[in-house]
């Protein structure tokens, strides 16, 4: 496969603030991935505050409670835009990297009783099908050399490094933990080594909406 390219940006003004969404693609299979960037990001020796975030569909655009991607996506982009300079990178890997159907076929199976791995396991796959060595070619060009890398997963940071991008920080982002996620926290930590904090406070007092204690409010599942 061919190294991916920069080819297309525009401004996007959003809730959190205006970024810059950059627009990368493999050009022989078209695969898509984009970057929001804010502020000056080259060639600098300042560390850039940024986040790797997988595509979550439920999460980030359905407000699902089973997981915590909706809640840090959110939380990263407000980090950056606070900090004036910044970027999230939105990785292309749905369900961490099987697609969607099959994450809903997952989703199923763990009804039954089957954690977050064992269900992708029994439908044939790993319990993580993801690429992150695209990230730090996207990294590469947008002139990034250095990051302060918002994540709870060691392993984007050792293929961040190992790609030559310079992690000079972890910047944890625990968010969202609710009554429906907190088993998926939990298998995270234990079997896939995300350094995970449990929070029963709920950060998201702090923005003024605690999007967790909403789903607290939710009828009993039947």
């Amino acid at each position: 496969m061919s190294k991916i390219q920069l080819v297309a940006e525009a401004k996007l003004p959003t809730q959190f603030g205006i970024f810059r969404m950059v627009g990368f693609e493999f050009p022989d299979s078209h695969k898509e991935h984009v970057a929001l960037v804010m502020g000056d990001v080259s060639n600098s020796d300042e560390p850039v505050l940024a986040r790797i975030h997988s595509e979550c569909l439920t999460g980030d655009a359905l407000h699902s409670l089973k997981c915590d991607c909706g809640f840090q996506l959110e939380t990263a982009l407000r980090q950056i835009s606070a900090a004036g300079r910044g970027v999230l990178i939105y990785h292309r890997e749905e369900g961490r990297g099987i697609g969607l159907i099959n994450k809903i076929r997952a989703y199923a199976l763990q009804d039954q009783g089957l954690d977050t791995i064992e269900a992708n396991e029994a439908l044939g796959f790993a319990a993580d099908e993801r690429n992150f060595t695209v990230c730090a070619d996207i990294f590469e060009l947008l002139g990034v050399k250095q990051v302060r890398l918002l994540t709870n997963n060691p392993n984007k940071i050792d293929t961040m490094r190992n790609a030559g991008i310079n992690v000079v920080e972890r910047v944890p982002l625990n968010v969202g933990e609710n009554r429906y996620n907190t088993a998926y926290l939990a298998t995270k930590a234990e079997k896939m080594g995300h350094l995970i904090v449990h929070d029963e406070k709920h950060e998201q007092h702090r923005h003024g909406v605690c999007y967790s204690c909403q789903g607290e409010q939710l009828k009993s599942e039947a």
